[in-house]
């Protein structure tokens, strides 16, 4: 085992992974629910992720090959849908040996595919229905159908992605609901369409496939204040307190002199910096929880430190735990802080930070 002096950790609630799953697939219970485990499972371990969810998911999805053959590797042997698609010819050879689920959304590699013609794993054909990033229009993608054999077209899944999902009165959604629909029904296709915003926000749009990320880590992928059902954090990244010290009114902490001390204040160190993910761009003011208290940043964010204002809170102490997001302090609202999204907080803690698993009831 790794000697670990410093507590900087991530804590994965597998309990709170698996009753989040299970909660969001209860809203379409005629869907197939595939958990997205992209990105390292957003940040929170796909390996781990993947063998606590086995079963109960029909199957994951990830972004690309090399993702799915990590899984594999350590022994998950659900199916993976690959959310690019091969990116190399030699793909279809692997994805036919692993069973993997390729998806197709351009010419060059419905071309590959001819090549392939023993490959008979289930394939998708994203159909682009405004989100202009990948897919075939619907009028080309009529084209790409005429090159698959029979066999490639037997469970065929047709699907797109949404643009504006987690706004629920944006009517866009609505038409790419019915662009898909409209071209799955001519060549009786299956469809996958809802991502978690859309399993939330649109139940019109649950298919015979959705597609559950960011949810599935506990937090909303919505602005909406009221969630149909309650998600519990999966991350909580935390550290401690290192050093504290006290400032008089003018002095500065941190590199820059950004921040200077407006009254005496008492700065606490905490031993997390952006080497371990948490972004430098970071304002003064962005909340941390510490015994059962916030307090704000103060000062830059360091490679290895952040220094934190606790003038005004009681009973901190060296090697009090400091929490950054998670159970406590939602990770939404320190987005908010940060100018950025959760998604962006979740994927960016690095590979230093050590992950705790634990099969805690929340």
């Amino acid at each position: 085992m790794l000697y670990r002096s410093r507590k900087t950790q991530a804590i994965i609630n597998l309990s709170a992974l698996k009753s989040n799953y299970q909660n969001i697939a209860n809203l379409a219970p005629h869907s197939k629910t595939i958990a997205v485990i992209k990105a390292n499972a957003y940040g929170h371990g796909a390996i781990e992720v993947a063998k606590s969810l086995h079963s109960q998911v029909p199957a994951f999805a990830v972004a690309f090959m090399d993702e799915a053959i990590v899984l594999r590797t350590a022994g998950i042997t659900l199916p993976i849908l690959i959310l690019e698609g091969p990116l190399d010819e030699k793909d279809f050879s692997l994805a036919k040996q692993h069973n993997f689920w390729l998806m197709l959304h351009n010419e060059q590699q419905v071309s590959w595919l001819k090549h392939h013609p023993d490959y008979t794993e289930k394939l998708w054909l994203k159909i682009d229905t405004g989100m202009n990033r990948l897919g075939f229009s619907p009028e080309s993608a009529k084209e790409m159908l005429t090159n698959l054999t029979l066999e490639q077209k037997q469970g065929l899944v047709i699907c797109s992605h949404f643009s504006s999902a987690d706004e629920a009165d944006n009517l866009k959604t609505q038409d790419q609901i019915a662009c898909l629909r409209s071209f799955a029904q001519k060549y009786s296709c299956q469809i996958s369409l809802a991502n978690s915003a859309g399993i939330i926000n649109w139940p019109q749009s649950h298919d015979d496939f959705n597609r559950l990320g960011l949810a599935l880590y506990g937090t909303n992928p919505t602005p909406a204040k009221n969630m149909p059902i309650e998600l519990a954090p999966v991350m909580t990244l935390q550290s401690t307190i290192i050093a504290i010290r006290n400032l008089a009114i003018g002095e500065s902490v941190g590199y820059g002199e950004s921040w200077q001390a407006k009254r005496d204040s008492v700065i606490a160190t905490v031993a997390i910096g952006y080497a371990d993910g948490y972004p430098r761009n970071a304002q003064a003011g962005t909340p941390v929880f510490i015994n059962n208290q916030l307090a704000p940043l103060a000062g830059r964010v360091s490679m290895d430190m952040i220094t934190i204002d606790i003038t005004e809170l009681t009973g901190v102490k060296l090697g009090d735990v400091v929490e950054l997001w998670g159970e406590n302090l939602s990770v939404e609202l320190v987005a908010e802080h940060m100018n950025t999204i959760n998604y962006e907080l979740l994927t960016c803690v690095s590979a230093r930070v050590p992950k705790v698993y634990i099969n805690q009831e929340t």
